[in-house]
């Protein structure tokens, strides 16, 4: 079976710069697995590499939508999936680098992603639902025709609280019972999958928090205001170090709050993103913080495996 390399790991882990030299070294292309760097204007506060830092190497699944457009997991792996087709197609390897592993997921096809054309309507009034009474009243409506999903979701996580409802109002099926179904399908490709690791939690936290000042210092507050006034969608006001400044521009805090939240939520999101990781057995771990000593690592690791 065709293989993809997959560079896996934390926001701030190292992802882009180790991606960047295998490409160099292997011959390589880069997919984005980033589910907001496909925004348009979202740049600083996605860590999106600019050109200087591409460095030649060609990039794909970048500023492919304005914010106000809405995207999916179905939808990437349609779309990521022509990308790898296509730099295989030119003899050159297909190198997925980003920190959404759901991405990475429906792209190998190692869950169900089934877009359902019809579900608009549905999406629309669970989320007028979530509104008027609460994403914890729609989770306990999930408790009851989906516990099982349930127990893996938190109350408060609206987007897939509302997905697994939207699953089953327009299918009859659980997203529980539709991942069982998809378990037994083969994957759309095989891979080589390398994380990378920050054994002391610390070290990346402060890596989180450099990053943080970086991108207020290079114009993250400017870049905010500019991404609002485009009426950004619901899946683009989830990125974490706008919808925080937003919260500044109301007045609602002030910008050293709304800089400490942007920090804080950020290290959550990387102990989340470990969490959803840690359970892939196929994932090659390998210490980030040497960067020469872990790209020779994961050379050694492509060349044997791939």
């Amino acid at each position: 079976m065709r293989k993809v390399v997959c560079i896996m790991g934390a926001t701030a882990s190292g992802k882009t710069g180790l991606s960047i030299r295998l490409a160099k070294r292997f011959g390589g292309e880069i997919i984005s697995s980033d589910s907001m760097q496909i925004y348009r204007g979202m740049d600083i506060g996605t860590a999106k590499p600019d050109l200087a830092e591409r460095d030649g190497v060609p990039h794909h699944m970048l500023d492919i939508l304005d914010p106000g457009e809405d995207f999916s997991a179905a939808r990437y792996a349609e779309l990521a999936g022509e990308c790898v087709e296509e730099i295989m197609a030119r003899g050159r390897m297909p190198i997925v680098a980003g920190g959404t592993g759901l991405y990475v997921d429906a792209l190998l096809g190692a869950r169900s992603f089934e877009e359902q054309p019809d579900t608009a309507a549905v999406r629309l009034r669970l989320q007028q639902e979530a509104e008027e009474k609460g994403c914890v009243w729609l989770y306990e409506k999930l408790r009851t025709v989906d516990p099982e999903r349930a127990a893996k979701l938190h109350p408060n996580d609206e987007k897939r609280v509302i997905r697994a409802l939207e699953i089953f109002e327009t299918t009859g099926e659980t997203a529980t019972e539709r991942d069982r179904r998809a378990a037994a399908r083969p994957p759309r490709y095989d891979s080589v999958k390398i994380g990378l690791d920050w054994p002391d939690r610390a070290a990346l936290y402060a890596r989180i928090d450099l990053r943080v000042e970086l991108m207020l210092q290079e114009g993250l507050l400017e870049e905010a205001a500019r991404v609002r006034a485009m009426q950004p969608g619901r899946t683009a006001l989830q990125a974490i170090g706008y919808k925080e400044l937003f919260r500044y521009f109301d007045g609602q805090c002030s910008l050293e709050e709304a800089k400490e939240d942007i920090a804080r939520e950020s290290r959550r999101y990387a102990k989340r993103q470990l969490t959803w990781l840690r359970k892939d057995p196929d994932i090659h771990w390998l210490n980030a913080e040497d960067a020469d000593a872990l790209f020779a690592s994961a050379c050694r690791i492509i060349e044997q495996n791939y």
